[in-house]
């Protein structure tokens, strides 16, 4: 389990874009070590979509696809949402 939580953490902080780096290395930072292992499997998951996809998804500008759509998504959303502001 820790493995794959150093392994997101990594890919949270490297993710291609310096936007996505920073919403999801943010997110990683201080929600990664409370997700519990299902959790972390769904953020492993989602963190396959493009840059340009998550990026619109967690900044509310486009919809994210119904099965994307889930509390660990809502938690990263609003996490993202607050780094807006």
């Amino acid at each position: 389990m820790e493995t794959l939580r150093k392994k997101l953490f990594f890919k949270s902080h490297h993710m291609g874009m310096k936007e996505t780096d920073h919403i999801f290395g943010a997110f990683a930072r201080e929600c990664l070590p409370a997700l519990s292992g299902e959790e972390l499997h769904e953020y492993s998951v989602l963190l396959q979509n493009s840059d340009v996809d998550l990026k619109n998804w967690v900044l509310g500008y486009q919809d994210p696809p119904p099965y994307y759509n889930t509390p660990l998504f809502k938690k990263l959303y609003s996490h993202a949402q607050k780094g807006r502001a």
